[in-house]
């Protein structure tokens, strides 16, 4: 990994797992990146400590209203990532994403929209993580300069100049080999070192979580340094004041 960071820093790539949230870290002091698993993302923001700057895959900032297919930063990521593009889920208003039920999220998030849509199952299941990271966001201010969304397809993207992956990562549910060994080679490419996956996933956790946490902890580096974009570029704020934007 690039040698410009910060002092001090600790640079955390997150994402969810079936155990909780799985997190590449690298600390200042070590530059051999370390994985662990969570069951709850306060113990990990609590880990890491105050200097974290902490890149998660998963949505940020919850709008009123949606207009078209998903959040402002679903919109305008799709573009860029061809195939790869239904790895990106539409999350609905944020009544939908706080209702306690399938049904009762499907009927608020068409309320919510223009044109009308439900939720799929897939986004649904996701929602009790948002809300873990929204309820932190909301409490305190400070972690919103530390904390930010990313996505870890288009993240490839980004790191493999704008071209994306050729082959899913996932085929049928299963762990495709083929997109796992890509990740890796481009993950090599930019410094993760080859040792971070060579033991596996830790338990909770399945192999392409370990690879998504690994190139959001590269997200995280050039967050550090001040190289990430924000997309949309001109990115509004939630009803808390909450930035709505995927960072690449």
């Amino acid at each position: 990994m690039s040698g410009d960071d910060q002092p001090g820093n600790v640079l955390v790539g997150v994402d969810g797992c079936r155990a909780g949230w799985i997190t590449v870290a690298r600390h200042a002091a070590d530059r051999h990146p370390q994985v662990q698993v969570f069951s709850r993302f306060a113990e990990l923001v609590a880990e890491f400590g105050a200097t974290a700057t902490i890149a998660v895959d998963m949505p940020i900032g919850l709008p009123d209203r949606i207009a078209g297919t998903g959040r402002g930063p679903e919109q305008a990521i799709r573009p860029h990532l061809g195939a790869r593009r239904s790895s990106v889920f539409s999350i609905p208003a944020r009544a939908a994403v706080e209702a306690a039920t399938y049904r009762e999220a499907c009927d608020l998030a068409q309320l919510h929209s223009d044109p009308p849509r439900k939720v799929s199952k897939q986004a649904f299941f996701l929602f009790g993580k948002i809300l873990e990271i929204d309820h932190l966001l909301q409490a305190d201010i400070g972690l919103r300069q530390r904390i930010i969304e990313c996505h870890p397809e288009f993240s490839f993207c980004r790191l493999n100049n704008m071209v994306p992956m050729a082959a899913p990562k996932k085929i049928r549910g299963a762990v495709n080999p083929a997109g796992i060994a890509e990740r890796m080679e481009l993950l090599a490419a930019h410094g993760i070192d080859r040792k971070v996956f060579a033991k596996g996933p830790p338990r909770g956790a399945a192999m392409d979580d370990l690879i998504d946490a690994s190139v959001n902890l590269l997200v995280a580096g050039r967050h550090a340094q001040g190289l990430t974009e924000t997309f949309p570029a001109s990115p509004v704020c939630d009803r808390h004041g909450i930035m709505i934007a995927i960072h690449g």
